[in-house]
């Protein structure tokens, strides 16, 4: 029977009867259209896998900027742009804003210890971040520093994003399909911390905020906005409260700080309070 007008043919799908190998093996399906629900389950199914096999059973999300570098660095390009006639405030701003590297690289590491000072045969608030250079770098590093396992969730980009050498052996994913990744930043979260960033952070926040605030996200979720100077530039949601797009309440979705000892009271209390002695994972 001849094919409808306009419907794609099976070799335009992908599907080539010729080969004599199982479809989960025919790598042109896999990667065509018809084969793009098995790649979406995929992304869900394997990384779910992992973490059972490696005892991870719940973590603390760090978000940020991939541009921002630690204050060795900065302090090199800075050298290097006086002694060679580069843009010299540039490498001023690039070095002051390496304290967020630092105060990132130090939280994750605290964070680190404490949880592993916890009780229990399973890992709780693994730090996990986007795996890639600046905060998720720095987060990386805090955790990798107080010899605690930690999780790059990577995403497949053209730019920016590579993987960190500090994420733990076998806890290095990558994603193509940016909502599966998120769907594993938020699921296993019982925290998140937020660093100066630029779209992709703002994404993040936003998006959880909006579970948070239409109770989609029913766990207690502990969210923290670091970095007030940086953010208070940058937000104005005092606004919003103005013009009635968001409730005041809103406002108590997460905690600002610009502190590292703060951070850390702020998000051990809560965690303490709310999934110490409970099990980790669910939404």
């Amino acid at each position: 029977m001849a094919d409808k007008p306009g419907k794609k043919s099976d070799v335009e799908n992908g599907v080539d009867h010729t080969k004599s190998i199982p479809a989960y093996f025919n790598v042109d399906f896999i990667k065509s259209r018809a084969g793009r629900p098995l790649r979406i389950l995929s992304e869900f199914l394997e990384p779910e896998a992992r973490f059972e096999r490696l005892n991870i059973s719940d973590t603390i999300v760090f978000f940020g900027s991939a541009r921002i570098r630690s204050r060795e660095v900065a302090e090199a390009a800075l050298e290097s742009a006086k002694k060679h006639g580069g843009d010299i405030q540039r490498a001023e701003q690039t070095l002051e804003m390496s304290r967020y590297y630092e105060e990132a690289r130090v939280l994750s590491c605290r964070l680190t210890e404490w949880s592993k000072g916890l009780k229990g045969r399973v890992k709780r608030f693994v730090i996990c971040t986007g795996g890639g250079p600046g905060i998720m770098e720095a987060a990386n590093r805090g955790a990798h520093d107080a010899k605690g396992d930690n999780v790059g969730l990577n995403i497949s980009l053209p730019f920016e994003q590579s993987g960190n050498p500090y994420t733990t052996h076998g806890l290095n994913f990558y994603f193509h399909y940016f909502f599966m990744r998120k769907f594993w930043f938020a699921y296993p979260a019982k925290a998140v911390v937020i660093f100066p960033g630029g779209y992709g952070t703002m994404d993040e926040f936003f998006e959880l905020l909006t579970l948070i605030s239409t109770k989609k996200m029913v766990k207690p979720m502990p969210v923290v906005l670091y970095g007030t100077k940086y953010w208070d530039e940058i937000l104005n949601l005092d606004a919003m409260v103005k013009y009635g797009t968001i409730s005041p309440s809103d406002l108590e979705l997460f905690y600002r700080t610009d502190n590292v000892d703060d951070a850390f009271t702020f998000l051990t209390d809560k965690l303490s309070e709310h999934h110490i002695d409970k099990p980790g994972g669910a939404m």
